[in-house]
């Protein structure tokens, strides 16, 4: 929509980002059957510029599960409405927390249905360690930031 494009006449990121906000939450709010906050968004990759005509279809679902964490990965395709051309447009990982303190995901097991979904589930350890080692040094940078006027 109209509304949605910047300055450059594609899509706004911000409202690109919301939007994979909502739709992914949706697929961890079924698996832990409560409420998640996002925790954290990452390996944010804008493919392809979304521009006037196109259509944006959102997919998102699970590849990662750790004891209270969700990791959930989005995609959206874009579709050329004149020419039903479809390309990948933007990815992300998702990591959603759930509130209740006694949720245990631990013993849940996904099961791939595709390739795709094989894999991102297969690599979701090394994921997990890097987003590790990344809070540790985010830790770093927050001591060192000053809230000062």
């Amino acid at each position: 929509m109209s509304a949605d494009l910047n300055e450059h006449e594609t899509m706004f990121g911000g409202k690109l980002l919301a939007m994979v906000d909502a739709e992914a939450s949706l697929a961890a709010v079924r698996l832990a059957k409560g409420t998640v906050v996002t925790a954290s968004m990452d390996h944010v990759q804008f493919a392809k510029p979304f521009v006037l005509g196109d259509a944006a279809e959102l997919q998102a679902y699970v590849t990662g599960i750790g004891k209270r964490s969700i990791e959930v990965f989005a995609k959206v395709i874009d579709e050329e409405m004149a020419t039903g051309k479809r390309s990948l447009g933007f990815t992300c990982f998702m990591t959603y927390v759930a509130i209740d303190e006694a949720a245990d995901f631990s013993d849940y097991r996904l099961v791939g249905e595709d390739s795709e979904q094989v894999f991102l589930m297969e690599t979701y350890v090394n994921r997990r360690a890097r987003r590790t080692e990344e809070r540790q040094n985010m830790k770093m940078v927050r001591d060192h930031i000053s809230f000062r006027k």
